[in-house]
């Protein structure tokens, strides 16, 4: 693997790549990997650091990249990429832009793993699923609702886009929607009842369960379940689930994103130490920083942008 020319950010970018493979990530339309670089003399980490330190944010906002200045972080890893579309400039009179020259004049790399946290199982499709289902031991099956295509490995049997849950038991729609709120911690959800959930005391009659975090509205496309479970979905998706008898939850886009930050935390630490003694190895440097210990830290200034009132 070609990558940056210091040990810290080789590390990373392995354990990250290892977790959450590329080839896994809907290239048709996304932008994984990694999306900024700082030159090698920026980005080498100085010899006194110790614990280096990597910033997990949903979105690489203003407040995020400066709060990652603060830090001296190593690399941010943003779930969502900040470059999206192809870039005919780069100014500071453009706020995406300007983060982006601030984070390089730091030494700050950025990487995007985005799908490819959607895709591989026991990413962000299957944390949300465990929470709707309330784990895999109420669970008839969960398959990937889009598979991913020609992926080669039984490590990546079950990878794809969305998942699809058959409940052994069927339960009523006030408990998911309460499992719902309980494992994302909030207190309102967007609701849009199927007419067949909307007695005064429904019947246990939800076993199917559709999940895709963030917008699953083209996932959903064609998926027949009880329920569909989401970040948002457009009015008039909406409407037409409603209409073929599937009831919709849904509560915002990055809020079916950001509670699985935690469990990428502790992904990373786990996987970092290993990698690194390999790079140490590979290298064969007695000029190596003696890293201590990894921080992985979550963004303090990272949140949805819209609010609940």
């Amino acid at each position: 693997m070609a990558g940056p020319a210091s040990p810290i950010l080789r590390t990373i970018l392995t354990s990250l790549r290892r977790l959450y493979p590329e080839h896994l990530a809907d290239k048709a339309w996304d932008n994984t990997g990694l999306l900024l670089s700082p030159p090698p003399l920026l980005s080498q980490p100085s010899p006194s650091v110790k614990t280096p330190r990597i910033l997990l944010t949903i979105d690489l906002t203003t407040a995020v990249a400066a709060e990652a200045i603060g830090l001296n972080a190593a690399l941010v890893v943003t779930y969502h990429p900040i470059i999206f579309r192809p870039l005919k400039s780069l100014t500071a009179d453009n706020a995406q832009q300007a983060t982006l020259l601030r984070l390089a004049q730091a030494g700050i790399s950025v990487y995007s793993p985005h799908t490819a946290v959607d895709a591989v199982r026991g990413g962000v499709n299957d944390w949300l699923a465990s929470g709707i289902s309330g784990g895999e031991q109420y669970e008839a099956s969960r398959i990937a609702i889009q598979p991913c295509a020609g992926v080669q490995g039984t490590e990546h049997d079950g990878a794809g886009y969305g998942r699809l849950i058959t409940l052994k038991e069927a339960v009523d729609i006030r408990t998911v929607v309460g499992r719902v709120k309980g494992f994302l911690g909030m207190n309102y959800l967007q609701v849009a009842l199927a007419k067949r959930h909307t007695l005064p005391e429904p019947g246990n009659d939800i076993r199917t369960i559709g999940v895709c975090a963030g917008s699953g509205g083209s996932v959903f496309r064609g998926v027949k379940a009880d329920v569909l479970f989401t970040g948002e979905m457009s009015h008039h998706e909406a409407l037409a689930a409603q209409e073929t008898g599937s009831s919709v939850i849904a509560c915002f886009h990055s809020n079916t994103e950001r509670g699985f930050l935690p469990v990428m935390r502790e992904q990373l630490l786990r996987s970092l130490p290993a990698v690194w003694e390999e790079v140490v190895e590979s290298v064969g440097s007695d000029e190596m920083l003696d890293v201590e210990e990894w921080e992985v830290l979550l963004s303090e200034s990272d949140q949805d942008p819209y609010d609940i009132v």
